[in-house]
């Protein structure tokens, strides 16, 4: 069954602009949005119900709209201050790197895209690197015997990658075949908040259009200092639990658990 705007009880408008709203914060339309006819395409809705959804964007002050031409994202400060439903925290990679193999024992991984692509604004800020600087993106479906359990978007230098492929990762965490490249994790700061699935991310994890995700954005660093990998990843929450110990201040045991069963 296909999914669209109309599979969530709320409305139209407003479902498109909460999908919308989620791909703006992730830098999704550094170029413009999307048209108005190619909108009404991807969530099958009119152009009125569009035309609404930018609207209400466009008054939160997130586009910029203009006659003639298509809309584009408002700029924003350099560093944005973390939204209260936010919660950050820097995680001790070398537990973590063991956490995140284990969790993905009994998984199989679909790699949806592996491209050079240029580092936009946001993920150039990220990388410490010069916008228009060559990326890798990595996008991968992970899922267990019950189902697709996450989408994950992972973006490294490409002159870091060059040691492996598609292949490789489809078998191993990028995190493994970093460290096993000669690259040293140090440590990862990381924002756990909630988002709304489009449309493509619906599809690839099997839930409605406008879904509630778990959303995890972590940047890794080395032991110099560096950054390594930016992540975005989403998550069912059906199926994916993250767990943190605090033992004692300032530390923290981050568990992952992924489960087949469906609540």
């Amino acid at each position: 069954m296909p999914v669209t705007a109309a599979s969530l009880p709320i409305s139209k408008y407003h479902q498109v602009y909460l999908v919308l709203r989620e791909q703006l914060h992730e830098g999704r339309f550094a170029r413009g949005l999307p048209g108005e006819l190619d909108l009404t395409r991807q969530f099958s809705v009119g152009r009125v119900t569009v035309r609404r959804a930018l609207e209400q964007l466009a008054h939160e002050g997130l586009i910029v709209r203009e006659a003639g031409r298509r809309s584009r994202p408002a700029s924003r400060p350099a560093h944005d201050a973390p939204r209260p439903a936010q919660a950050q925290a820097a995680t001790s990679l070398k537990g973590l790197l063991g956490d995140i193999v284990n969790a993905t024992r009994g998984t199989s991984v679909k790699v949806l895209e592996w491209r050079v692509i240029e580092a936009s604004p946001d993920t150039a800020q990220a990388l410490q690197v010069a916008e228009g600087e060559q990326l890798r993106k990595a996008v991968r479906r992970r899922s267990t015997s019950a189902g697709p359990v996450s989408h994950i978007t992972t973006y490294v230098p490409e002159a870091l990658v060059r040691g492996f492929g598609r292949a490789e990762l489809a078998h191993q965490p990028m995190l493994q075949l970093l460290q096993e490249a000669g690259l040293q994790p140090g440590r990862a700061v990381q924002t756990v908040s909630a988002r709304q699935a489009d449309a493509r991310v619906a599809g690839e994890l099997q839930v409605p259009v406008g879904s509630a995700l778990l959303w995890v954005r972590r940047v890794v660093y080395d032991t110099q200092e560096r950054p390594l990998q930016l992540l975005h990843g989403l998550y069912r929450p059906d199926r994916y639990e993250y767990q943190m110990e605090l033992s004692q201040v300032g530390a923290i045991d981050a568990r992952i658990v992924v489960t087949e069963l469906l609540f």
